[in-house]
């Protein structure tokens, strides 16, 4: 049995999707935010980190998104979940993730979690402001380049396609133009369709 600890809203959801796709055997655990129940010691010892998603395996636990991704695909082969037998593709696959991670999901938090790298509101401020510019580019790219369409990786669907979906929902709260991203929002649209995504959607009501 895993364990997915997850905070509804949160990039977790990607995780979350992957679990369901894959067929896992798993248990969602649900971290109040608003209570800051990430920094509290019974969570601490899972993630020391103090974020979500964490990922309880039989054999410690996992942090961070495309580990996490890279896991399930890998762990439930049967599933199809990623190129696995094509050291290449898998490559394109992690690279896709690892950009979502580092560049799309950080550009998204300067809107909300300027402290993390500045002190004065002023900084703040600046920083969601250029939330639409960074984002938007973010996703121009994404939508011209990088999804190769109907799924990220082109004909097969992967777990790239649930950690699109999950920061595609961002889009409107971040002020980025839609229009300009019509591949990513009908992706986003044919995602939301599905029933493994709704039923993870479902277990993160708390």
């Amino acid at each position: 049995m895993l364990t997915l600890y997850v905070t509804p809203g949160t990039c977790a959801l990607a995780s979350h999707i992957a679990l369901v796709d894959a067929g896992a055997d798993y248990e969602i655990r649900l971290i109040d935010f608003a209570s800051e129940q990430q920094k509290q010691p019974d969570y601490l010892k899972v993630n020391k980190k103090a974020r979500v998603p964490a990922l309880v395996t039989g054999r410690g636990v996992l942090t961070e998104t495309p580990a996490i991704l890279a896991y399930v695909a890998q762990a439930y082969p049967a599933a199809g979940l990623a190129p696995l037998d094509d050291p290449f593709a898998f490559a394109e696959l992690q690279a896709f993730n690892s950009y979502m991670c580092s560049t799309v999901h950080v550009a998204h938090a300067h809107r909300m979690r300027g402290h993390r790298w500045a002190d004065d509101e002023a900084a703040f401020e600046a920083m969601r402001r250029k939330v639409p510019q960074s984002v938007g580019e973010a996703f121009a790219l994404i939508e011209t380049d990088l999804l190769k369409g109907p799924w990220v990786m082109g004909d097969a669907y992967s777990v790239a396609d649930g950690y699109l979906f999950t920061l595609a929902q961002w889009l409107d709260g971040d002020g980025v133009d839609l229009t300009k991203l019509p591949r990513v929002i009908e992706h986003r649209e044919r995602m939301r369709a599905r029933d493994n995504v709704q039923r993870a959607l479902a277990e993160e009501v708390a």
